[in-house]
């Protein structure tokens, strides 16, 4: 288990209440051994003019994603952990329904974490990758 604390699914979902989040209907819906998942529909706030899913609604369900679980492998109480880079790769789109993230660690460091994060469409297509990097700093 990469995780330091596992905490519920309906407390990580508590967490969102109120944040950009909450407002784009990401709902986490699995913890794993190594791996953190969550959903996000493709509606009205998360599409571009052309009616697909907008690239930037991928990036912020990744970066949710990654952050999350990153912070789920650090002592909070000595660690904090900030985003340092994300990138995405837009493979297929996505017009309606859900889609989902995973995130999965491919480092798991000291002082950073990089996290692959892939979003699927409906029919487990491949429809993003990314990549998050996060810095893990120490609590003044």
């Amino acid at each position: 288990m990469i995780f330091l604390q596992t905490p519920s699914l309906d407390h990580l979902n508590q967490t969102s209440r109120n944040t950009l989040v909450q407002h784009l209907g990401i709902v986490f819906t699995a913890v794993g051994e190594d791996y953190l998942e969550a959903t996000m529909p493709v509606d009205a706030r998360t599409k571009q003019p052309m009616g697909l899913l907008h690239g930037g609604a991928n990036v912020v369900l990744a970066e949710t994603l990654g952050s999350l679980a990153s912070s789920l492998t650090i002592d909070l109480s000595k660690k904090a952990c900030v985003g340092l880079e994300v990138n995405a790769n837009h493979l297929r789109s996505v017009r309606e329904g859900l889609v989902k993230g995973i995130a999965k660690p491919i480092h798991l460091g000291r002082s950073t974490q990089v996290w692959e994060i892939r979003i699927l469409d409906e029919k487990d297509k491949l429809c993003c990758i990314s990549r998050l990097t996060m810095a893990i700093l120490d609590k003044k």
